[in-house]
């Protein structure tokens, strides 16, 4: 008989290539990173199942799969897992719990392909517990550091420069703030926790146990920080990351115009990448409209669109300096001060990128 696997750590350290066999709904709810979905049953067929099973009991509704999934279906699905098997021959499948529908997928392809494929013991749920755990144990028992700072300083660029950053932007898919919002779209609430969970695996693994994070607050775009880490976050060491203003202006102007609209026209073409960019830009200045009363929040929307009118017309971005500026100055530097100085008695140190980062590395360095 085909194996069974319970070793969801082994799994997710070793980046063990998974096929998960769920309907497609059910995987985009919630899903772990690079993992393919090739389903038993599809969405149809699974609610056809369901209701059966609902109204006339498990035999009815197992009877009713097999003749759903039957003839040319059963061989296209079949011919589609055995490919995957053989082109991942260390890889595992996996259903919601572990339970007759990856059974039935394990013996199809064991009877009608001749390949004896892993199962995943437990099933997505059961990993899915595993990742919840990991990131609540960690929340429980490392360290933390909160990295914050003005608005443009880079704190992101930071980060990534550290073995133990967690990069919660990254895994969110999201820059921060109000025009962090990434042509791409952010993952599932489910997916940002899962990808989150297994980086902390892996650096626990490499023996770090002091994790770096960005100031974040409570979310991240539509990303929510989960309980036990936000929790725990309120309460660490806070290091101050520091920058000139003129520097931090073209960071800013780098990151979300430049960079940015770039995304939009990769995907959408240059004429209307450009249009659907300005639309979101002057969208995201709309949502700050009421913390920046009427007659500012025109101000800006104003400078933005001139700023807009002059891309579109000649390629220039440089009067984009004039909003990133007004906006920094008069509302993000503000709410900076005020909430560095409600929590003045948390910070540990403050200096450039090279002091900080030299202070980072000092205070944590794996453990033997």
């Amino acid at each position: 008989m085909p194996t069974n696997l319970t070793d969801y750590r082994h799994i997710f350290l070793n980046d063990v290539p998974m096929m998960d066999v769920r309907a497609p709904v059910e995987f985009g709810q919630g899903a772990f990173p690079g993992v393919a979905n090739l389903p038993l049953m599809d969405d149809g067929e699974r609610q056809q199942v369901g209701t059966c099973y609902k109204h006339k009991g498990q035999e009815a509704a197992i009877a009713l799969g097999h003749q759903l999934v039957s003839g040319a279906t059963k061989r296209q699905r079949i011919e589609a897992w055995a490919q995957f098997a053989r082109a991942h021959p260390q890889g595992v499948l996996y259903c919601f719990r572990g339970g007759l529908r990856s059974q039935i997928v394990q013996q199809w392809l064991l009877n009608e392909a001749g390949i004896d494929y892993p199962r995943v013991v437990g099933g997505y749920k059961a990993m899915r517990g595993f990742l919840i755990g990991t990131t609540q144990a960690a929340a429980a028992e490392c360290g933390f550091v909160v990295l914050s700072g003005l608005t443009g300083t880079g704190k992101t660029e930071v980060i990534a420069q550290l073995a133990n950053g967690l990069d919660l932007e990254g895994h969110a898919n999201h820059r921060g703030s109000s025009f962090g919002q990434r042509v791409s779209g952010q993952p599932t609430q489910i997916d940002f926790e899962n990808r989150l969970a297994i980086d902390v695996l892996k650096k626990r693994a490499q023996g770090h146990e002091t994790f770096v994070l960005e100031d974040e607050g409570r979310h991240v775009g539509s990303c929510s920080v989960p309980l036990e880490l936000r929790l725990r976050l309120e309460r660490v060491p806070i290091v101050c990351l520091e920058d000139a203003f003129d520097a931090r202006v073209e960071r800013i102007l780098r990151d979300y115009v430049q960079l940015q609209c770039a995304d939009f026209v990769a995907i959408h073409g240059e004429a209307a990448g450009t249009d659907l960019f300005a639309a979101r830009l002057l969208d995201s200045l709309s949502k700050l409209a009421k913390r920046l009363g009427g007659d500012r929040y025109q101000a800006l929307r104003g400078s933005m669109q001139t700023a807009l009118a002059q891309q579109r017309s000649r390629g220039d971005l440089s009067l984009h300096r004039d909003w990133i500026a007004a906006l920094m100055r008069d509302y993000y530097d503000p709410m900076y001060a005020y909430q560095r100085q409600s929590r003045a008695d948390r910070i540990v140190f403050q200096g450039d990128h090279r002091a900080v980062l030299d202070f980072l590395r000092s205070q944590s360095a794996p453990r033997g």
